[in-house]
């Protein structure tokens, strides 16, 4: 499919407001790109992502429900992306179990909603999808890579995985530049509260603060391979670059337990993780995947992209910006 040559290429991106997008957003700007995002209601969309990174008048958003094939039709009509990035849906494993259906439509059913959008419109518009490690499942800790078979053993993972299998058959069946990259766990201070990473960074600053609640976690051992999201939107956007579609496992190739997540968060504030970190029951998984690591060999090959930052880094990273917002009102005030 040949592309589009335009002074300026457009992006459009489904789940703008999110980390992903919002560091998607910055890097398609710094390309030159014109970038759109889509909300169900953008008037009381939540650009918190956009303001932290300064973009929030430098996209434009409209209205979407990616649930309505007409609509999105219309809006692809009217765009005419020579990109599309879709980083939207459910992301929460643990949510996933108590809302298996709103899960598997949010992304199973957006995802072929856009695709056959864009078969319906006939633009040579490329396709980014975002996939997700975890339809590997549980792999008995052996690397996983594009050639290992899929075992999704939680509603998540199964809609990521039926996602990814409508964007092969697109891309065969019907010949749409269309791929999935294959995202492995990654983080930044745009994290959702609700995820783990972001729960520990907060906590650490609020221990270090003097706050004696400790913080409750569950299975310390699990592993899983975290790497920096504004690295990983730079591989989302060199997938589109290549001469022909490939879907790519992204990942850093390292796998660590979150304890060393933990330790590493809490001794940047100066604190024994131990001392502070209790197990709570509550929040073990059933069918929980022990160790998940990736081989991102194969994005090293086709796109030279390899990821930099250490999970070290990150955690840091993470609780040096939740120290500087926490900090803010404060100086503000002063």
């Amino acid at each position: 499919m040949a592309r589009i040559h335009r002074p300026q290429p457009t992006a459009l991106v489904c789940g703008i407001s999110g980390q992903d997008g919002a560091y998607l957003a910055a890097h398609l700007l710094e390309q030159g790109y014109r970038v759109v995002g889509t909300s169900r209601d953008p008037a009381t969309c939540d650009r918190r992502g956009l303001a932290a990174l300064g973009l929030e008048r430098r996209v434009t958003i409209k209205a979407l429900d990616p649930a309505d094939l007409a609509a999105t039709v219309a809006l692809l009509e009217a765009v005419r992306p020579d990109e599309l990035y879709n980083l939207s849906g459910q992301s929460s494993i643990a949510l996933s179990f108590e809302q298996p259906a709103a899960t598997f439509q949010s992304i199973a059913g957006v995802t072929v909603n856009l695709l056959e959008a864009v078969r319906v419109t006939r633009l040579p518009t490329r396709l980014f999808i975002a996939g997700s490690t975890a339809m590997f499942g549980d792999n008995g800790g052996e690397p996983v890579d594009e050639s290992t078979p899929l075992r999704p053993s939680d509603p998540y993972a199964l809609a990521k995985a039926a996602a990814f299998a409508q964007v092969d058959h697109y891309r065969r069946l019907h010949g749409l530049w269309a791929c999935t990259g294959i995202l492995s766990n990654h983080e930044s201070p745009l994290r959702a509260e609700r995820f783990v990473t972001q729960k520990i960074a907060a906590a650490a600053c609020r221990i270090a603060a003097g706050d004696s609640q400790p913080l409750a976690l569950g299975d310390l051992s699990v592993e899983r391979d975290w790497g920096w999201a504004p690295e990983y939107v730079v591989a989302m956007h060199a997938m589109l670059q290549t001469e022909s579609p490939e879907d790519l496992v992204l990942a850093t190739g390292v796998s660590v337990a979150l304890e060393t997540f933990v330790a590493e968060a809490f001794a940047r504030v100066g604190l024994d993780w131990r001392r502070h970190v209790v197990c709570d029951e509550r929040f073990l998984r059933r069918h929980e995947v022990r160790r998940l690591r990736a081989d991102p060999g194969r994005a090293a090959e086709s796109l030279g992209w390899r990821a930099e930052t250490t999970i070290g880094e990150v955690a840091r990273k993470m609780v040096e910006a939740r120290l500087f917002r926490d900090q803010a009102p404060v100086r503000r005030a002063a």
